[in-house]
C-alpha cells in the first residue's frame, strides 16, 4: 500500500485535513482509521468520512455490526436531500440549490466513537453517468465544508477516484495519500491518482508502502514510484486480518500496526 501526500502554501488552523485512497483492498481504510485514533487519543476532534461506495470505514472502528445496520449514507437520505438542495433525490438536469445548508450534518448525522465521528457519504445513483444531481451537490458541499471550513482533524477514506473532490476542496487538503502494496495493479492506480490529482492542483505527492513483507518490496515501490517522496513502509501483518474477523478497531489488534502509522504521521507532520 502507497500513500500520497499533498502540501499548499496557505494559512494553517493547525488541525490536519487528510484524504486517503488507492486500489481496492490496498488497506486505504486500515489507514484511515489509524490515523483518526492516533490523533484522536492526543484529545483532537476528529471527523472520519467513508466517502467509499465500499463503505467498510465504521467496521475498521470495531463498530458493532447491529450499529452499523442502522447508520444511513448521507447520499441515501432522501429527506435531508430534498430539503438542503430544493430537488428530489435521483433526479438530474432541473433546477436545485449547489450551495446548500450542511454545516449541521456532522453532529445532527455523525456516528460518535470517542472523539472521532464518522459520516458515511455513500454515492449517487447517478454519478456514474455524469449527471450532476441533488445528491452529489450535497455530497460535494459537504465535503468542501469539512476540509476547508471546519476546524476538526478530517480524514476522508476515499475510493480509487477522486470522484467527491472539486478543485477547491483539493486545494484545502494538507495531505493527499493514496495507498499501495506491492504490485503492478497497484502501482498503476497510484500513478493514475497522481494525474488526477495534479489536475485539481495538487503539487505534491508522497508515497507510504503497505503490506510490505521484505524490503525487496519497499524498493520496487520506490523505483516504480521514483518521482514521488517516500514516507515509509507498513508491514504486512495477520492481526489486522484477524481483526476483521473478530470486528474490532485495527488498532487494538497488534502494537506494530499502530507504531508505524505514528512514524508516518510524524513525518507527515514535520513536513507540513
Amino acid at each position: 500500500m502507497v500513500v500520497f501526500l499533498t502540501f499548499y502554501d496557505k494559512p494553517r488552523t493547525g488541525k490536519m485535513k487528510i484524504a486517503i485512497t488507492g486500489k481496492g483492498g490496498v488497506g486505504k481504510t486500515t489507514v484511515s482509521s489509524l490515523l483518526s485514533y492516533l490523533y484522536s487519543s492526543e484529545g483532537k476532534k476528529v471527523i472520519a468520512v467513508d466517502a467509499d461506495p465500499d463503505a467498510n470505514l465504521a467496521s475498521a472502528f470495531g463498530i458493532p455490526k447491529n450499529e452499523i445496520e442502522k447508520l444511513r449514507p448521507i447520499a441515501e437520505i432522501t429527506e435531508l436531500i430534498e430539503d438542503r438542495t430544493g430537488a428530489k433525490p435521483g433526479t438530474s438536469g432541473g433546477i436545485f440549490r449547489i450551495n446548500p445548508k450542511v454545516d449541521d450534518i456532522p453532529d445532527g448525522f455523525g456516528y460518535k466513537v470517542n472523539n472521532i465521528t464518522l459520516l458515511i457519504m455513500g454515492r449517487s445513483k447517478l454519478a456514474a453517468s455524469g449527471c450532476y444531481c441533488p445528491e452529489h451537490a450535497l455530497l460535494r458541499r459537504l465535503l468542501k465544508h469539512l476540509i476547508v471550513e471546519r476546524d476538526e482533524v478530517v480524514i476522508v477514506d476515499m475510493e480509487a477516484g477522486i470522484e467527491h473532490l472539486t478543485r477547491g476542496t483539493a486545494e484545502g487538503v494538507d495531505a493527499f495519500i493514496v495507498v499501495v502494496e506491492p504490485g503492478r495493479r497497484s502501482i498503476q492506480t497510484a500513478v493514475a491518482v497522481k494525474s488526477l490529482a495534479k489536475g485539481l492542483g495538487v503539487k505534491r505527492v508522497f508515497v507510504i508502502a503497505n503490506k510490505v513483507r521484505k524490503e525487496e518490496d519497499v524498493t520496487f515501490i520506490k523505483n516504480e514510484l521514483s518521482d514521488m517522496e517516500f514516507l515509509g513502509p507498513m508491514n504486512f501483518n495477520e492481526s489486522i486480518l484477524e481483526s476483521d474477523i473478530q470486528g474490532i478497531p485495527a488498532y487494538k489488534a497488534s502494537e506494530n500496526p499502530l507504531e508505524e502509522a505514528a512514524k508516518i504521521k510524524k513525518n507527515l507532520e514535520k513536513l507540513v
